[in-house]
């Protein structure tokens, strides 16, 4: 009985993997799609890995493994993606640009339809969270513990901020070499660090360092990284400039912050962070062919499409998932991995075990939620993919580019 039920599982996981690829564009390039469900779930894990809320005396606070165990630093190496998201954020909205304008959309409805799908789903986390931080505060929890929640809760905006200036922005950012962005970052660096400037001149670089990999997506559009070349260069360049910029300039070796440590290298970025980003991008450039192959197979696209699906969903509430498991977990008393200092392998071992959970609580999350992703539909269109029809030649170009 139970080898029928799995085999029936298994028909139906093929069955639908196989409507989920007769239901996407022809042209659509898949390995773009997977490239962002890769930022996306590398974020998201590198969130669950080294943020931790420890429980003190009814009290929660957060703390980071990264503080304790600076071994790990090489996890923010391989889980901080966020210049990945740029390159194809830039790649995607510069097509999607270009073919805007091609068939006569102004600029001002193109903007406001690629904002539109940003900006709606943050309406729910920001009501939802309104309304739990009143209700803690009511119900008389301790002050800093509910601002270490909704900041760690809201945490994920700033990127939304950034993307969206920076899309505003895509027309002339699709004219410009990411050398230009690159430039900036370099000069602020030297002011700040060479020179003894003020700090508040590295808030420059919060545009500036993630305009450049997202004007490297634009130069992908225009053909200027095609081929291998383009790839290794960015690869070999960006990992060599940062190695030398941790081993000899005394940038931290950990690519995202690191509570107690005099210089975060993304809060705000600084040069390592981006020539480390460049790196990224050079190894996800020479991914792409890899990845178009991998993804003509039913099931491994139909894993990516669910993400890029709901993208914005998981990239929204998945703080919130881990916040909410911690929560509910203090029912039960203080737990490793959970509310305990990340101080040893052993906490490490611990929040491993609980990342099916946070998965399972974001699961739950994302279908309470994803109606927002698609305008507040349920029955909303997907961009990843629909039904095929072969009249509606605009829509199926307008698939491939967004």
């Amino acid at each position: 009985m139970t080898d029928i039920r799995v085999r029936r599982a298994r028909q139906a996981l093929r069955r639908g993997a196989a409507r989920i690829g007769a239901a996407t564009p022809a042209g659509r390039d898949r390995a773009v799609d997977g490239l962002r469900a890769a930022a996306v779930l590398g974020v998201v894990l590198g969130h669950w890995l080294v943020t931790a809320l420890v429980s003190d005396g009814g009290t929660l606070r957060a703390a980071s493994p990264l503080q304790h165990l600076p071994a790990l630093a090489p996890v923010s190496w391989v889980l901080q993606t966020l210049a990945v998201f740029f390159l194809v954020g830039g790649h995607v909205a510069t097509r999607g640009h270009a073919s805007a304008r091609a068939r006569g959309v102004p600029y001002h409805r193109w903007l406001r339809g690629r904002l539109a799908r940003l900006c709606t789903p943050v309406a729910a986390v920001l009501a939802l969270w309104a309304a739990a931080a009143f209700a803690l505060l009511l119900s008389g929890a301790e002050s800093g513990t509910v601002r270490t929640l909704v900041k760690l809760a809201l945490s994920p905006l700033w990127f939304l901020v950034v993307f969206a200036g920076l899309t505003a922005a895509t027309p002339l950012l699709a004219r410009i070499s990411p050398l230009w962005p690159l430039a900036v970052v370099l000069h602020v660096d030297l002011l700040r660090f060479g020179l003894g400037g003020p700090s508040w001149l590295g808030w420059a670089n919060v545009a500036a360092g993630w305009a450049v990999p997202y004007a490297l997506g634009a130069a992908w559009t225009r053909g200027e990284l095609e081929g291998r070349r383009a790839g290794w260069i960015l690869l070999t360049a960006g990992t060599a400039t940062t190695a030398a910029l941790v081993a000899l300039a005394g940038y931290p070796a950990s690519m995202v912050g690191v509570p107690g440590q005099e210089v975060s290298n993304l809060d705000p970025p600084t040069l390592a962070a981006v020539t480390f980003g460049l790196a990224q991008c050079g190894l996800a450039l020479l991914l792409r062919e890899r990845l178009r192959r991998a993804l003509r197979r039913p099931l491994a696209w139909a894993a990516v499409a669910l993400v890029n699906l709901s993208a914005m969903t998981v990239f929204l509430w998945h703080q919130t998932a881990l916040m909410a498991t911690t929560a509910t977990g203090l029912l039960a008393g203080r737990l490793p991995g959970l509310h305990t200092a990340p101080d040893g392998p052993g906490w490490v071992v611990a929040r491993l075990l609980w990342l099916p959970v946070f998965a399972l609580v974001l699961a739950l999350c994302g279908a309470a939620f994803r109606s927002f992703e698609r305008g507040g539909r349920p029955g909303g269109r997907s961009r990843v993919v629909r039904a095929h029809r072969p009249a509606d030649r605009g829509a199926a170009t307008e698939a491939r580019h967004v």
